[in-house]
């Protein structure tokens, strides 16, 4: 014989051969030869040692417990005292009475809706991480959503929360703001056979999400390939001397030729232009000598009218000059000033002559 004792929110269950046979709540109690007692705390949940069903055929037992039926298109959540506890599957449960008061709320998993009034932050615990499917839209996005493979709406911005089924859910994204795309390295001949590398800068915008995520694919690498065979089709009609003369008029033409093509993307050309472009080697040389002989062809002119304009300046002073002698005096003055500029001191030697005729310089 042992004795055992069941205290306040315990009870026991007292098995004989693995089979119920008495449920002790609280009180002092004597076991019979062969009995065990399992004792329970009301306050947590009950874990059954044996089959349910079986516990449930004890009416003792049955009137303890409420009991919670899961079907396998069902979903439970179980509130303990208005807090949410726990998530129930597929399965059955049971919860003892009357220390807490439990809610029990059913969600149907056979729609993929979420229908039931569940709060979103009870959404977000772990326990039912497991048992949905979230998707984010951003402000500056746009979103399709295609159920089974068909569509289904247009996702505006903002978090959707789906439950985890059968049901196949793909939501396509793409970001409505101003993109850009660079189109770098395309090696092009002109018309006249010179070839060049040119690197070219798109900016663009998706206006209509339905064309650009499901009438097309990778639309962004389509776009790529219009503008490619645009600036080939554009340059390839214009010679080197046109290209180098009207390069602003590429981007002109390349929103032209491609305008009408990319609408069937869904997407809007805002502009475009060329960053840079690349010449080959020997050309470039060239290029470099014809610049040289340009820039030495417009040195040698300004040369040839300064020196012009000098003589010219020359002639008219010369001409002064001869009608004046005043003038010619106030000249030969002037020179003697700057070379007397040049010059320390003066050693004369000689007789008078040499003061004399200096100072003939001076005399009308």
């Amino acid at each position: 014989m042992k004795r055992v004792t069941i205290n306040t929110n315990s009870v026991g269950l007292v098995y004989k051969k693995g089979e119920l046979k008495n449920v002790l709540t609280v009180g002092n109690y004597w076991l019979g030869f062969n009995e065990t007692v399992v004792v329970y705390d009301l306050s947590k949940t009950f874990i059954a040692s044996v089959e349910l069903d079986v516990l449930l055929l004890n009416k003792d037992f049955a009137d303890l417990v409420t009991v919670v039926e899961v079907e396998d298109t069902e979903l439970v959540l179980v509130y303990q005292n208005n807090n949410f506890k726990q998530v129930l599957t597929a399965g059955k449960y049971a919860f003892w009475k009357g220390l807490n008061k439990y809610r029990f709320l059913t969600a149907d998993l056979s729609k993929y809706e979420i229908t039931e009034q569940i709060d979103k932050n009870t959404l977000e615990k772990a326990p039912m991480l497991a048992h949905i499917r979230a998707y984010k839209v951003e402000t500056y996005e746009t979103g399709l959503m295609i159920v089974d493979g068909a569509f289904e709406s247009v996702l505006k911005p903002g978090n959707y929360v789906f439950w985890k089924n059968s049901t196949t859910i793909q939501v396509l994204k793409t970001d409505l703001r101003q993109l850009n795309m660079e189109i770098v390295g395309q090696e092009i001949l002109t018309k006249d056979k010179a070839q060049l590398r040119i690197n070219f800068s798109v900016q663009y915008k998706v206006t209509n999400a339905m064309k650009a995520l499901l009438e097309n694919k990778e639309f962004d690498k389509q776009l790529y390939v219009i503008i490619q065979l645009a600036l080939r089709e554009f340059i390839g009609k214009m010679t080197f001397d046109e290209l180098m003369e009207n390069k602003e008029k590429i981007s002109e033409g390349i929103m032209t030729i491609a305008a009408g093509k990319v609408s069937s993307l869904g997407v809007e050309l805002l502009n475009c232009g060329v960053k840079d472009i690349v010449l080959p080697g020997d050309i470039r040389d060239i290029m470099n000598q014809v610049l040289v002989a340009e820039k030495r062809a417009q040195a040698n002119l300004i040369t040839r009218r300064e020196e012009t304009a000098s003589t010219r300046s020359l002639l008219n002073t010369a001409k002064l000059m001869e009608d004046n002698a005043m003038l010619y005096k106030l000249k030969e003055m002037e020179y003697v000033e700057k070379i007397a500029e040049k010059i320390n001191n003066i050693s004369l030697s000689g007789s008078g002559q040499i003061v004399d005729q200096l100072k003939q310089i001076f005399v009308k």
